[in-house]
């Protein structure tokens, strides 16, 4: 049984998702091969080499894959697909967005978002919004898979895999690459964080998000938000923690005027240990929380940053 992983990435280097759907894609047995497409790819493809447990890299190169656009990633993938038994993505916008045009390609079903992998065959997946757990026995002849990274850790590095160039089909002209208007931070990527801290509808604006901010910057956290924030047009829609945005699982995630919708719990819930801090008491977000602080928001986190600055932070 032989494994390709697409790998994630900037063209400048991989993103932590890779890292972690290699683990998962390791566990499934056999060699593992990672495909890294793009323009300019090359340093990608070298760290690619560098990770434990990888057979060899594909590496291809074209104008068409600039960015992972659905349907040249997915002409490219089935052009490879007769050599694999599984193809594997992390469930990020991108894997999302071709993976299940690469399985209707190849008409076979996905499985979406494994969180565990209990055999070559047999998976598990979260559904009802995380508050079941799905197990998935798939007897297609080719298993095409996401991978929810947050239920895995990052691969290890120490690996020295052979890098191959393979060619790509030539472009069907469906869609092109414009351009991107992207957030840009200086904090860390809210998916690979070791500290988030996320504001809901009790933020009551825009404005208000400087006090997480400072809170962030002290700790070198992430910024989230609630999809009421994000709704109400207090932050971008990058920003989006839960069922619908991004799934995170932080050393520490603290919410802040978030009352836990389902589908954010969705998001957040596996979080190694959940601060919450909300006026009302009866607050679903409560019943998730390692430790909760039932009061005003702009009072606490004010005291919070304060606190941060007298240790030093």
């Amino acid at each position: 049984m032989t494994t390709l992983l697409i790998a994630e990435h900037d063209n400048a280097g991989l993103k932590d998702a890779t890292h972690k759907a290699l683990t998962a894609a390791l566990q499934i047995g056999g060699d593992v091969h990672v495909l890294v497409a793009g323009k300019g790819a090359e340093a990608a493809a070298k760290e690619a080499a560098g990770l434990k447990g990888v057979a060899k890299v594909l590496h291809a190169e074209h104008d068409s894959l600039v960015r992972p656009l659905a349907e040249a990633m997915a002409d490219l993938v089935v052009s490879l697909a007769g050599n694999y038994d599984v193809l594997v993505a992390p469930a990020t916008s991108n894997g999302k967005n071709y993976m299940p045009r690469i399985a209707a390609l190849l008409d076979v079903m996905q499985v979406s978002d494994v969180t565990a992998v209990l055999s070559a065959d047999t998976f598990e997946r979260p559904i009802y919004a995380g508050n079941a757990v799905e197990t998935v026995q798939s007897t297609e002849p080719k298993k095409v898979l996401t991978i929810r990274t947050s239920a895995f850790q990052a691969a290890e590095t120490g690996g020295s895999a052979a890098i191959e160039t393979v060619s790509v089909p030539a472009p069907a002209g469906l869609s092109e690459y414009v351009s991107e208007n992207l957030a840009k931070s200086d904090r860390p990527e809210l998916t690979s964080a070791r500290i988030v801290i996320s504001g809901g509808r009790g933020m009551q604006s825009g404005e208000n998000f400087q006090l997480l901010e400072k809170i962030a910057d002290r700790l070198g956290a992430a910024v989230g938000a609630s999809r009421a924030a994000v709704d109400a047009g207090f932050v971008p829609n990058s920003y989006q923690v839960g069922q619908t945005g991004k799934v995170v699982s932080p050393d520490l995630y603290i919410a802040v005027g978030i009352s836990g919708a389902i589908q954010h719990l969705a998001g957040m819930k596996d979080s190694k240990v959940i601060v919450a801090i909300n006026k009302d008491e009866e607050a679903p977000i409560f019943q998730v929380a390692d430790y909760g602080y039932v009061g005003d928001l702009f009072v606490a986190v004010p005291e919070l940053d304060a606190e941060l600055a007298k240790a030093g932070y």
